[in-house]
């Protein structure tokens, strides 16, 4: 059974940071593509951040800069280090795993208040 679960989610006001992490269970992690993805009511989810089996990395225009995404495959996890956190960034993450299927975690709320 594919498990993704995500967590480090919180309230956290403008200007500061959080760290999430997504641990992957069920595959053969360090052959995936993983990423975070970000959902807010009524707007479709969108790319955030992924990096590839080999470590590339490739992020949405609007967090190049403030958010990096890294992975430990000893540990099954992926990670997105977000900093200098604004308002638009609040959403629910979602974590990704996939190589032609994609596999989701349930979610973590980041809130980031004005």
């Amino acid at each position: 059974q594919v498990q993704l679960v995500e967590s480090g989610g919180g309230l956290v006001q403008s200007g500061g940071s959080l760290r999430l992490s997504c641990v992957v269970s069920g595959i053969r992690f360090s052959m995936y593509t993983v990423g975070w993805y970000r959902q807010t009511p009524g707007k479709q989810r969108e790319l955030v951040a992924t990096i590839t089996s080999g470590s590339s990395t490739n992020y949405a225009d609007s967090v190049k800069g403030r958010f990096t995404i890294s992975r430990d495959n000893a540990k099954n996890t992926v990670y997105l280090q977000m900093n200098s956190l604004k308002p638009e960034d609040t959403a629910v993450y979602y974590c990704n795993a996939r190589i032609n299927y994609a596999y989701w975690g349930q979610g973590t709320q980041v809130t980031v208040s004005s």
